[in-house]
């Protein structure tokens, strides 16, 4: 498969105090590292999944690759171009080929523009003349299943699932190549997420379309994505096919997380784990392998030593001396 998105030992760090501050403080190193080293690619046509607590460092990752936070160190490359250190205006027609599809369905929508303005602001902001607007709003809203009537609709007349829509058709008003769906299902009823999950695959197949969704729910990595990572205080503990790691999980990490997930029969045996302690300060990372505080596998070298992303099969990698 054709390569679209490839990161290559992306590392972002945020400072946490002032110059004159860290000066006073003695603090050579007064910064946090909110990814280290994250390495993945996406093909085209394909969906790939971040996986992970809330704060392990998926959207400022995705951020990243729009452009909207600068990695310190790495490589990112879209489509054969490396996009790191690129101008406003050299990024700009790259801009044009990434979407985003925001977390809230509602609060990312403007309250006082109409959904014809929503879907049809891309164009305004990237320069793009349309003939006629209202035709390539519907247009963009047929796309999604939504009907011509919603186009003098605003945000507070709609409902979680057709705001998430007028996102969708916003997301596709440039052709992008590649879609990024922050929790894509957040906030929906479940019948509301199949619906989207439908639109998003069948969207896949007829444009050929690559997504890099981030969620908590595995439901949704389970059937829409081709690839996955799972993320642990900006760092990749395991990496590989959707189907393999789901069947065959190698790390501590991902076994909790994938037993944490509800199970709808109630007949089925009780496997759930439950992690004690809670997620590690990204001021004061433990030694060593950085999830030992909370691991029910750990070892006394785990405590000391960090372990490398090392590969274990084909596409397939992890981070743990278990494996070893």
């Amino acid at each position: 498969m054709t390569q679209l998105l490839e990161l290559e030992n992306v590392k972002i760090r945020f400072r946490t105090k002032g110059f004159v501050k860290a000066l006073l403080d003695r603090d050579h190193d007064p910064f946090i590292e909110a990814v280290c080293s994250a390495s993945m690619t996406i093909g085209k046509g394909e969906t790939f999944s971040l996986v992970g607590e809330s704060g392990a460092g998926k959207t400022t990752l995705a951020r990243s690759i729009l452009g909207l936070v600068t990695p310190d160190e790495g490589r990112i490359t879209f489509n054969g171009k490396n996009v790191l250190g690129l101008n406003d205006a050299s990024f700009k027609p790259i801009k044009r080929d990434i979407a985003m599809m925001f977390q809230d369905p509602v609060g990312c929508l403007s309250p006082r523009l109409s959904v014809q303005s929503i879907v049809t602001e891309p164009f305004n902001i990237h320069g793009v003349s349309i003939q006629d607007t209202r035709q390539k709003a519907k247009e963009l809203l047929e796309l999604v299943n939504l009907p011509a009537t919603f186009l003098k609709s605003y945000p507070y007349q709609l409902s979680g699932g057709q705001a998430r829509r007028v996102g969708v058709a916003r997301a596709l008003a440039l052709n992008p190549k590649l879609i990024i769906a922050d929790e894509p299902t957040a906030g929906l009823d479940v019948s509301v997420q199949g619906e989207i999950l439908n639109l998003m695959y069948r969207l896949q197949q007829e444009l050929g379309i690559s997504f890099l969704v981030i969620t908590h729910n595995l439901s949704v990595v389970r059937h829409t994505s081709d690839h996955m990572a799972i993320m642990y205080l900006g760092r990749f503990v395991e990496t590989g096919p959707t189907d393999e790691i789901f069947d065959n999980p190698r790390h501590p990490y991902t076994r909790v997380l994938l037993t944490s997930s509800p199970e709808p029969d109630p007949d089925a045996p009780k496997t759930r784990t439950v992690l004690k302690g809670e997620i590690p300060s990204l001021i004061n990372r433990p030694k060593g392998c950085e999830f030992h505080t909370r691991c029910p596998e750990a070892m006394d070298r785990c405590r000391s030593d960090a372990p490398a992303l090392r590969q274990i099969g084909e596409n397939h990698y992890i981070s743990c001396f278990l494996e070893e």
